[in-house]
């Protein structure tokens, strides 16, 4: 990822909050035999405990490639993108000193980088759907348990997944939140978008105050 360094975003804290706001992350890697690269859009679920920056798990189809690619070894990356949206030259004040202005687009993500385990133990399973379960379901007024379903029930439909476990060894954060324009330039900005009628724009606006 392409990361100049008014844009770069090294605080673990920071990072780790970005991925688990994250609603869904795509995993990329090589592809087995070398060809076009293999991506599977997943949710995933941060275990800060598990390694020294921590452990990403997950879960695919048994019928997804994906997977047996990723249990030839070597390493994947995780995509987290957090607020994002497009920025029009007329928000900037300066387009009115001197027009010299062009669109843009404000986003933040979050890549992590590391070795993969392929996991289909039934048990370590049940353990990845649960705690994926749970993290979903925690602000729902009656949430939902895997254990709510019949356990034969469940049983089988752990034999169609296969869990994903990333050992993080390299994380790298990117906040392109109009850090390089001048205060009026982010002051427009922030005032365009906290006004649109998308609630993304506003979001937008909100990580920009905080940048």
């Amino acid at each position: 990822m392409y990361n100049p360094p008014h844009f770069r975003e090294d605080r673990p804290e920071i990072l780790r909050e970005i991925m688990r706001a994250a609603r869904l992350a795509l995993l990329v890697s090589a592809a087995a035999d070398g060809g076009v690269p293999e991506a599977t859009h997943l949710p995933l679920v941060l275990d800060e405990a598990d390694g020294p920056q921590g452990t990403l798990y997950g879960h695919v189809a048994k019928a997804n490639p994906h997977w047996r690619s990723l249990a030839g070894g070597g390493s994947a990356r995780a995509v987290f993108t957090g607020p994002e949206a497009y920025v029009s030259p007329s928000l900037y004040a300066s387009k009115q000193e001197h027009g010299r202005v062009v669109p843009t687009w404000n986003y933040v993500a979050v890549h992590a980088i590391g070795p993969v385990e392929v996991i289909e133990d039934a048990a370590r399973l049940h353990a990845i759907v649960s705690r994926l379960t749970d993290q979903r379901e925690a602000g729902r007024a009656d949430p939902w348990a895997v254990n709510d379903a019949p356990e034969p029930f469940v049983a089988g439909q752990l034999k169609g997944i296969v869990g994903i476990a990333l050992r993080i060894e390299t994380l790298i954060g990117k906040r392109k939140l109009s850090q390089n324009r001048s205060e009026a330039d982010r002051d427009g900005v922030i005032a365009g978008l906290s006004a649109s009628e998308d609630a993304r724009d506003r979001e937008a606006a909100a990580a920009m105050r905080g940048a």
